[in-house]
């Protein structure tokens, strides 16, 4: 039954490679598996195994998912709605000069994605970040370069501090490194980023004209995005002070949306913000259930444990790179859960190595992180084809990154 189970695994993860040559939506594929290799794990159980621990291990793997569920689903809606407004436009127009080289552009939007993601959260930071190239409405290829850069941006911005990213968050609270340690990450974090943006923005050689368009005066939209921007900072401060989850901050900050949005629209018949919440993308949250599914059932069958003998090969800085490059392919969060349990011996700067590495080696593969993925829905130029022609440029960056935190860390240790 485990060959079977990792070979429906395996047949999952080809069809999203395949999704342009077989022309079936990834989000219905993987949910098809995903929801097979439950039913079989129930339908034909391990020795020992019973019906309540099975329901068990099922109902912890949905709270995760219904968990990420609901807060992809407030922070989508936020943006759908300050997409709409004008307001990320307005923003932009704000910051950024009339005219600007298509090359100084790549710098621009690398360092922001990898600055706001230090700051919230990597899929609102990925959602911002591709809302505003989407803006900018260039070619399709030049979109994609630019979306390739979103995604190892945020993802390297959101390792270096426990606010940015879960396993970053995850490894700290297992004591293996410290506060002052991740601050020095961001470092090779962030040379990395620009030597990335050096690379995709060489073959770039036009300009981006910014026009702004024309956007009613709306208080209440002004007052949304303050929300969304405190709903933001909030989480953050909520969660290292009080161990708040992100999702229910954010389910608190949409509901004052909500609550503001019908005070301030009362007399307005344009407005009406629970249709924003249908008109969010449920292809990007069934993908989601059906990864994490696949994921979940890998995990209960022992799978993702046996991937730890690594270190029984390897020496532990090259078995930390090489967890980097899993994680391209199997979800980082339990990756990492793994790695922990299996109380591995590694000193304050090999784990800070293996922070960096699990952190940012998802970016190597579109469907190795939820950054990935979320850009994987919101850009039509983004699949897993054409983001893998750009794993060479990922390998090489990554690579420079995971040999900078190699280097901070024999520094501070």
């Amino acid at each position: 039954m485990h060959t079977l189970l990792i070979l429906i695994a395996g047949v999952a993860f080809l069809s999203i490679v395949l999704e342009d040559v077989i022309h079936v939506n990834k989000a219905k594929t993987t949910l098809f598996f995903g929801t097979l290799s439950w039913l079989l794990i129930f339908l034909f159980p391990e020795a020992g195994q019973t019906q309540e621990t099975i329901l068990e291990k099922l109902d912890e793997n949905l709270l995760e998912i219904a968990s990420l569920w609901l807060f992809l689903m407030a922070a989508m809606t936020f943006v759908a709605f300050l997409n709409h407004q004008g307001l990320i436009e307005t923003l932009i127009y704000k910051v950024l000069p009339r005219r600007v080289g298509e090359r100084k552009l790549m710098f621009m939007v690398a360092g922001f994605a990898f600055l706001f993601s230090s700051l919230s959260d990597n899929i609102t930071a990925t959602l911002v970040s591709i809302a505003l190239v989407l803006s900018l409405r260039m070619e399709a290829r030049k979109t994609l370069r630019f979306a390739v850069m979103v995604v190892f941006a945020v993802n390297s911005g959101g390792v270096a501090l426990i606010t940015g990213d879960v396993t970053t968050l995850m490894i700290f609270m297992a004591d293996k490194v410290a506060i002052e340690d991740l601050l020095f990450l961001s470092l090779p974090a962030l040379v990395s980023v620009m030597l990335l943006a050096a690379l995709l923005a060489r073959p770039l050689k036009g300009e981006v004209e910014i026009i702004p368009t024309e956007r009613r005066d709306d208080r209440v939209g002004k007052v949304i995005a303050a929300i969304f921007l405190s709903t933001i900072i909030g989480t953050i401060i909520l969660n290292v002070v009080a161990g708040v989850p992100p999702v229910l901050t954010f389910l608190f900050g949409l509901s004052i949306m909500f609550l503001i949005g019908r005070i301030g629209y009362k007399d307005d018949e344009r407005e009406s913000l629970l249709d924003y919440i249908r008109v969010i993308e449920y292809d990007t949250l069934l993908f989601f259930l059906g990864i994490l599914l696949l994921v979940g059932m890998l995990k209960e069958i022992g799978v993702l444990h046996s991937l730890v003998g690594v270190y029984d090969m390897l020496p532990t800085t090259g078995a930390n790179y090489v967890m980097g490059l899993l994680s391209s392919l199997v979800d980082n969060v339990p990756l990492t859960a793994a790695l922990l349990k299996a109380d591995i011996i590694m000193t304050h700067g090999q784990w800070l190595s293996l922070t960096y590495s699990v952190g940012v080696g998802g970016s190597l593969l579109v469907i190795g992180s939820a950054a990935g993925i979320v850009a994987m829905s919101k850009v039509e130029a983004v699949t897993f084809g054409s983001f893998a022609r750009y794993s060479f440029y990922l390998l090489i960056a990554f690579t420079v990154g995971f040999i900078g935190s190699l280097v901070i860390g024999s520094l501070l240790h």
